[in-house]
């Protein structure tokens, strides 16, 4: 499914081909979301990928419209194969050259590491790390010279709270794939980060926490508050900018000194 805005058609063909584009994958919500609202706040065409919320995809294209920016939706699931490579033909079918791949799809369930939770282990596995592997290699083989990949760790990662294994097990592999992936892309001016966030207050993070698991998980950080979306984002956006041209390979921990 594909939601397209196409009130900003007056622009010239000399402008279309300067306009920057960004596919943020899981955009819908919480993170991605204000990562493509900020994108799009800099200058960018963003694509926002969702796995099955459309109407909540089609409220963040609405958002960056009527802020006068350009975005379509495009649903995929990233942990298929097929779905991947359609997000990234029809960006470029819809914008031409892509810039900026943002990788923010995740699930997150709480599991012990016990033989009764292999199955959970499992659909962490297929989305969180199969996912990004899958995100990250289209956008290697599509990608723009002098473009940006960035993906989404999770600062949780230094903790090594109980229940949080196949989730963590995930997401050090998504750090794995992205140091690799930065030597994988040598000579084509190609950075690609993980930025790694500590608690921020999303739907994913609240999701099964009880009040007092919140309260005690916000006080954990120095600053004594959990993160927003849109200091991820803001993080992401540095990434991605002109400024953050020599930062390659890195995991950014944008997590208040939560760890």
């Amino acid at each position: 499914m594909i939601s397209k805005d196409t009130s900003n058609n007056t622009d010239t063909a000399h402008s279309e081909a300067t306009v920057p584009t960004a596919i943020v994958t899981g955009a819908s919500r919480g993170i991605g979301r204000a990562i493509a609202l900020r994108l799009a706040a800099d200058g960018f065409r963003v694509v926002v990928n969702y796995a099955g919320n459309a109407a909540s995809a089609r409220d963040v294209v609405d958002a960056i419209s009527a802020a006068g920016g350009q975005a379509m939706s495009v649903q995929a699931d990233v942990s298929v194969a097929e779905d991947v490579q359609r997000l990234f033909a029809m960006t470029q079918q819809a914008y031409g050259q892509i810039s900026a791949v943002v990788h923010s799809a995740g699930m997150m369930t709480m599991n012990a590491i016990a033989p009764e939770n292999i199955d959970a282990f499992d659909r962490v596995i297929q989305t969180n790390l199969r996912g990004a592997f899958l995100v990250l290699g289209q956008a290697a083989a599509d990608l723009q010279t002098g473009g940006r990949i960035v993906a989404l760790s999770s600062s949780v990662i230094a903790k090594s709270f109980p229940q949080y294994g196949p989730y963590i097990a995930a997401k050090a592999g998504v750090e794995g794939l992205v140091r690799v992936l930065a030597n994988e892309l040598r000579g084509r001016s190609v950075t690609v980060n993980a930025v790694a966030p500590g608690p921020v207050a999303t739907e994913l993070f609240f999701e099964g926490k009880s009040k007092e698991q919140i309260t005690q998980l916000s006080k954990l950080a120095p600053l004594e508050r959990l993160g927003q979306p849109e200091d991820i984002a803001n993080v992401v956006a540095f990434l991605v900018g002109a400024d953050g041209g020599w930062v390659n390979g890195q995991v950014v921990r944008a997590n208040g000194g939560f760890a």
